[in-house]
């Protein structure tokens, strides 16, 4: 039997698609009866290309898609959602006003949920809460810096919360 809803990964720009943080929710997701995939964007620098591959690869998707994305891998998963509808966002630390990157609308329809850690010296953590003010979305501040990798457990456990929430 196939899953009727999927989770799509992007990885942040110098992490790749199974990292530690996505191998480990993937794994979340796949307990929970979704289908996951994460899209490798190694040798791609250009968020608008990442987006662009995100958006053909949700094109191709028959079934409900959340998205889930990591530093300019939440940029791009906010992108994608702004030109193809998502039924959900999962973000961390994500790097959505970069000098340089074309700029994003202010809000997106699909319900949002971000994750920043407090200790970010690469992704300033006043992005994440005008996006979650703008979208009224769910925005968990914890003890980590950018990788927040010292933190998996609880995005772990705020992962599976946000997936059981999409049903």
């Amino acid at each position: 039997m196939t899953s009727r809803r999927i989770v799509l990964f992007s990885h942040g720009q110098e992490s790749g698609p199974w990292g530690t943080k996505i191998t480990a929710l993937a794994e979340d997701a796949r307990e929970l009866g979704f289908a996951v995939d994460s899209i490798d964007y190694r040798g791609m620098a250009d968020p608008s290309a990442r987006a662009k591959k995100l958006v053909a690869r949700m094109r191709d998707c028959s079934e409900d898609i959340l998205l889930a994305g990591s530093s300019m891998g939440g940029y791009v998963a906010v992108a994608a959602a702004q030109k193809q509808p998502a039924a959900g966002l999962f973000l961390m630390a994500p790097a959505l006003a970069v000098p340089g990157w074309p700029p994003l609308e202010k809000t997106v329809s699909a319900p949002a949920l971000v994750i920043h850690g407090w200790e970010d010296g690469i992704v300033p953590i006043e992005w994440s809460i005008d996006f979650a003010r703008a979208n009224k979305a769910r925005l968990h501040l914890l003890r980590a810096g950018h990788s927040l990798t010292e933190a998996l457990d609880e995005i772990r456990a705020l992962f599976r919360l946000f997936l059981l929430a999409a049903h």
